[in-house]
């Protein structure tokens, strides 16, 4: 049964993934254009899908082009799930559960991949929503690292009544800089234990990738995320130019318009290696602020106006001085749609461990340090390594000073003067001489001398003005 409505929706081999906020209905038309044969919408949730009308008017956008389409929610109450499920069954070909996302906030609000270890509650959510609507009920879910639980749980879940199961082969934990390489071994593994359609994610970064991993998983499609978003075209086999693809999307979005975060986040995907070069700081500037269409077109102007001449082969294009600026070599020119290579989780941790010995070194100069238990601020430190880069400026001060010597006063603890008359410091000398009418020429106080020249000048006459010594 589950192959007859794979068998009707023209057994699709290439699939757009569900991607919040970048798998909308002008993403998916454009991906359509060049090669996808089947796409998901972006993940809903459950419960404010039906609860909000707003919510499902500005989400749930499709037209007669967008078929075969698959809505994915997530959530963990069944009741919910299946509710949603009814209020979207004639508008697309199937419902999936999200059961793979990975991040901090599916863990707040358990549900997608947090829920892989609650066996009981996915069985309740899949068979309530698959009793509540005509359509099929399907899941994408990750893997967990023993191979023998994996495919445990995919039968697990097609006993339950899911018709197609998708599978991503990284567990819960792989994600973000530590995403590493997903295994088709556990993808093969449950290919090979059940008998319903199933697609594969994971490692797709060009079509050869796809046919790899057909060749390999004996899966019946093939769905591609990260490798999508870089290359629409994906699926086409191609590699088209930059420019182009974001003008024919920007014009789809004229037709079917979304968010200008959801647009915003396209074209910095697809020109990620454009604006690895400084020379562009401007344009991705302009794009990161960027709020309608003509500030998105002048952005794509821009890269067109400076990349085409070097396409069209009347400019050179300096490969070698590009691997000094951005640190790794091109194989295809910039401005060509093409993957996004992630760092390995290895190269990631070297990375990190290098930047934090550099933050601790940092951190350990600016922390306060102690002599003989007494805290030292940080415009001390600063002074004391000056002292200590130029030693002989301050052997010259001690010379000229009576090092280790403190104010004659008992009750002050600060250092004498070095040239101070009355051995004192600057504060108890100046105090002294107001008091006793004395001058310090060691500190330059002469509170005397101007006391007497006020005077004399007091002795002119009386409509000379008055000099107040304080």
């Amino acid at each position: 049964m589950a192959y007859d409505w794979f068998e009707s929706i023209g057994r699709p081999k290439f699939v757009v993934a569900p991607m919040v906020d970048a798998s909308e209905l002008a993403w998916r038309l454009l991906s359509r254009r060049h090669g996808a044969t089947l796409c998901y919408t972006p993940m809903f949730h459950s419960n404010v899908f039906t609860k909000d009308p707003k919510y499902r008017k500005d989400n749930m956008v499709t037209c007669e082009e967008d078929r075969p389409l698959i809505v994915q929610f997530c959530g963990n109450n069944p009741e919910t799930m299946a509710a949603a499920a009814k209020l979207v069954e004639h508008q697309c070909d199937a419902i999936d559960v999200n059961l793979g996302c990975p991040q901090s906030i599916a863990k707040r609000g358990r549900y997608g991949s947090f829920l892989q270890d609650d066996w009981e509650l996915l069985k309740k959510i899949v068979k309530a929503m698959s009793e509540a609507v005509s359509i099929p009920i399907t899941c994408k879910v990750r893997i967990f690292e023993s191979i023998d639980k994996s495919v445990e749980y995919a039968l697990m879940l097609q006993n339950a009544g899911c018709q197609m199961l998708t599978v991503h082969g990284r567990t819960r934990e792989q994600k973000g800089p530590l995403t590493g390489i997903a295994s088709w071994k556990h993808i093969k593994a449950v290919r090979e234990a059940i008998s319903i359609p199933m697609l594969a994610n994971g490692n797709i970064q060009c079509l050869e990738d796809v046919y790899r991993c057909l060749e390999y998983t004996k899966v019946d499609g093939i769905m591609s995320a990260e490798g999508n978003l870089t290359n629409p075209a994906i699926f086409a086999g191609i590699n088209p130019l930059t420019w182009e693809m974001v003008e024919e999307y920007l014009d789809l979005v004229d037709k079917y318009p979304c968010p200008s975060s959801y647009i915003r986040g396209h074209l910095f995907k697809i020109f990620h290696k454009i604006f690895s070069f400084e020379e562009n700081n401007e344009d991705r500037q302009i794009l990161a602020t960027a709020q309608n269409l003509d500030d998105f077109r002048r952005v794509c102007i821009n890269v067109k106006d400076k990349y085409l001449p070097y396409h069209e082969g009347k400019l050179q294009f300096d490969n070698d001085e590009n691997i000094t600026r951005i640190g790794y070599n091109i194989i295809l020119p910039p401005w060509i749609c093409q993957p996004y290579v992630r760092m390995s989780p290895a190269e990631h941790t070297e990375k990190m461990e290098k930047l934090n010995t550099v933050q601790k070194n940092v951190a350990e100069k600016r922390n306060c340090e102690e002599i003989d238990g007494v805290p030292l601020s940080r415009k001390k430190m600063k002074k004391l390594r000056r002292i200590m880069r130029r030693p002989e400026k301050q052997d010259a001060q001690q010379n000229n000073s009576r090092s280790g010597q403190i104010c004659v006063n008992t009750s002050c603890p600060n250092p004498l003067g070095g040239k101070c008359l009355y051995q004192l410091c600057k504060k108890c000398c100046r105090n002294k001489c107001y008091e006793e009418d004395l001058d310090c020429k060691g500190h330059g106080i002469l509170v005397h001398t101007r006391r007497e020249t006020a005077k004399k000048f007091s002795s002119n006459g009386e409509n000379n003005p008055k000099i107040i010594v304080h």
